[in-house]
């Protein structure tokens, strides 16, 4: 099989809901079911459900887990407790992102990375490369692992409904933002992580591959009462962009240094010892290297990526993402610009096919839920 002919283990589920698809990361995704419209709004009133399959799980575990992995990433997952998660970076030696990752704390020597589809192999070989020296395993899981996730406001009640869902170590009801629990779905063994990419309450389910059809099927059944969808990757890309979470080879890349990016937060400067990337972070880019801002603009006509930004006649900066706001019915778009036009309340333009429409600096996320 070439990449080019990747399949979820959902395939068939997506196929009978007359899903349209598209080519992702060498993986055949649902982009849209019904509208991306209709799916963007289902998860910000009630649920959509996604499967994230085409995602990278890899398992690092061994008694020198937690410090390779202070070594190998931009975070400190040392510090993080049981079933906590953490969002982090794998940087190369140049201080630029090779991918954004989310590691999940299974046990004191068990940790989960969950790495994008795209950059599969770049973050097991990187992980690999720095296991030297450590009495460690990184095992790439992905193929044995299917993931589904139910994003919006009726997530928890929905998941809650699904009777062959058993045995969870923490309630959902009790489980925070960023932690994870162990579960069962039909005796088999299911992990629930309450994360998520769309700016809504939701959760996350990782359970093995010939299961997953059983599980979205539950979910589905007793999901409909409360108004889930299923939901494809232009809904979710829309979902992102408002709730402001970047999207490697758009917003971030290995040309690009986390504070540009503005995730100089997520780089622990503060612990000991050497990582990867770190005296390229400590140094930073130049001081003309351009910065991620967010752009709101009036109107309907939205910056895609690649489009020009300029202050005045000069070009300043492109657009890395952007749509019409379904949420807030008006243009909204990440772009990279020059420092010097970087300031919220900045007025900018961007060349929407030959037309400059006015854009002002805001500040990110677009959206934010009411809790």
């Amino acid at each position: 099989m070439t990449d080019l002919e990747r399949t979820s283990p959902l395939h068939p589920v997506h196929e009978a809901a007359g899903a349209s698809f598209t080519d992702f990361a060498g993986w055949q995704m649902p982009v849209r079911y019904s509208s991306d419209l209709a799916e963007h709004h289902a998860v910000r009133t009630a649920a959509g459900i996604f499967d994230l399959s085409h995602m990278a799980e890899i398992l690092v575990a061994g008694p020198d887990a937690a410090a390779f992995l202070d070594t190998a990433l931009a975070g400190k997952l040392s510090a993080i407790a049981l079933w906590q998660a953490k969002y982090s970076l794998i940087l190369n030696e140049q201080g630029g992102i090779v991918d954004d990752i989310v590691v999940y704390r299974l046990a004191d020597e068990r940790f989960l990375v969950i790495a994008n589809a795209g950059n599969r192999e770049a973050a097991f070989r990187a992980l690999s490369e720095r296991a030297a020296g450590f009495d460690v395993t990184v095992e790439d899981q992905s193929d044995a692992t299917a993931l589904i996730a139910v994003q919006g406001p009726a997530s928890r009640a929905i998941l809650e409904s699904v009777a062959a869902i058993t045995d969870l170590g923490t309630p959902l009801a009790e489980l925070g933002y960023y932690r994870c629990t162990d579960a069962l779905f039909e005796g088999l063994p299911l992990l629930v992580a309450r994360t998520g990419y769309t700016g809504e309450d939701g959760f996350e389910l990782y359970v093995q591959a010939d299961a997953a059809e059983r599980l979205w099927r539950a979910i589905e059944a007793v999901g409909a009462s409360h108004g889930l969808v299923p939901a494809g990757l232009a809904s979710r890309d829309t979902l992102r962009l408002e709730a402001g979470m970047p999207l490697y080879g758009h917003e971030l890349g290995t040309g690009t240094f986390p504070v540009q990016a503005g995730l100089g937060r997520v780089v622990a400067l503060s612990k000991p010892g050497a990582f990867v990337g770190r005296a390229a972070v400590e140094a930073g880019p130049p001081a003309d290297a351009p910065v991620l801002v967010a752009l709101v603009s009036e109107g309907r006509r939205a910056g895609r990526a690649g489009y020009a930004v300029f202050d005045g006649d000069v070009e300043v900066g492109e657009v890395t993402s952007g749509a019409l706001s379904p949420t807030l019915g008006h243009p909204i778009a990440m772009a990279y610009v020059h420092p010097d036009q970087s300031a919220t309340g900045t007025v900018l333009t961007i060349d929407v096919r030959g037309t400059k429409i006015p854009a002002t600096v805001t500040t990110l996320p677009f959206y934010t839920r009411e809790k």
